[in-house]
C-alpha cells in the first residue's frame, strides 16, 4: 500500500511541477495545489499506513497508530488553504487590472 501512495505522491509531485511551468496563473494555483496534496500524501506515506488503535492508553492494546502525521497533514491542510485562497485573490486581482492572466504579457516582455 505505500508503495501505491508513494507513485501518486510522485504523480501528483509531477503534474504540479508541470502546471508550475505554465503561462498562466490559474494552471500556476493548480500546480501549487497539486503539490501540497503530493505533500500531504508522502507524509501520510512516511508515517507508515498502518492500522490500530487510537492513540489513547488502554489495557490490552499492543500496536497504536501514530497521531504526528495525522497532526501534521491536518495542519499542512489548512496553510494551503490560506495560500491557495491568496494566491486566487491575487490572480484574479492581476487579471482584472490587467486584462490577461499570461505570465509572459505580465511581466511586461512584448512576444508577438
Amino acid at each position: 500500500m505505500e508503495f501505491i501512495m508513494a507513485i501518486l505522491a510522485g504523480i501528483l509531485f509531477t503534474t504540479g511541477v508541470y502546471n508550475l511551468l505554465q503561462k498562466q496563473l490559474l494552471r500556476i494555483i493548480i500546480g501549487t495545489g497539486l503539490i501540497s496534496h503530493g505533500a500531504h500524501l508522502f507524509i501520510l506515506t512516511m508515517g507508515e499506513l498502518k492500522r490500530g488503535a487510537p492513540p489513547v492508553l488502554s489495557e490490552g492494546i499492543e500496536q497504536y497508530t501514530d497521531p504526528l502525521p495525522q497532526a501534521l497533514i491536518l495542519t499542512s491542510i489548512v496553510i494551503s488553504f490560506g495560500v491557495t485562497s491568496l494566491l486566487l485573490v491575487l490572480a484574479y486581482r492581476a487579471s482584472k487590472i490587467n486584462g490577461t492572466d499570461n505570465m509572459e504579457q505580465l511581466r511586461g516582455n512584448d512576444y508577438e
